[in-house]
């Protein structure tokens, strides 16, 4: 299964860190879902149906999953989503290409080991299913500004993405990046 899209994180002083998939191309079509773990280490999941959030529950742990819906508008360099709960907007900036497909040992191997020591980010792991998955990351961005609203409260400024418990193997770079990546699963080979 391979998931085509971009992961976005950022954080708020406020405690608050989120990470938005956005996937373009996917087994289950084309959709958008948030993780977000609040200041209290709560991770919840809002994603647009139950069989997005069953099939994303499946792989990673939350506490808590909201069905919603969502309002998404997406630019070049910038992101907006709007939820019954809670809004975002991230915009990025230039666009560190890695254009070359790698084979998945590869990425499994030495991106692994550079993911983990420049950005404190695996590219491999297990899920929670047992299911492997490898995240080929095809470009990086630094994000240059964002805003989220919960119930029409202020997260804050951004800051660092900080996540107390892991919804996954891997966590996104604690400097608020947006990441175009290609997530390759492999259910058959639990």
């Amino acid at each position: 299964m391979i998931f085509k899209g971009r992961i976005t994180s950022v954080g708020f002083d406020s405690g608050n860190s989120i990470v938005i998939g956005d996937w373009k191309e996917s087994p289950l079509g084309t959709f958008t879902n948030i993780m977000w773990s609040k200041p209290d280490g709560t991770r919840a999941l809002l994603s647009p149906s139950r069989k997005h959030a069953d099939f994303v529950s499946s792989l990673y742990s939350f506490d808590e999953v909201s069905i919603t819906n969502f309002v998404v508008k997406r630019q070049k360099k910038c992101i907006e989503i709007s939820t019954e709960s809670l809004s975002i907007s991230v915009s990025w900036g230039f666009q560190f290409a890695i254009p070359i497909p790698r084979p998945l040992w590869f990425i499994s191997s030495v991106e692994n080991f550079l993911g983990k020591i420049i950005f404190g980010s695996p590219t491999y792991g297990i899920a929670r299913d047992g299911s492997k998955e490898w995240y080929s990351i095809r470009g990086i961005s630094r994000v240059v500004s964002a805003e989220a609203r919960h119930l029409e409260q202020d997260m804050g400024q951004t800051s660092s993405t900080d996540f107390p418990k892991k919804f996954g193997f891997s966590s996104p770079p604690r400097i608020p990046s947006s990441i175009e990546v290609n997530s390759h699963i492999d259910r058959d080979k639990v």
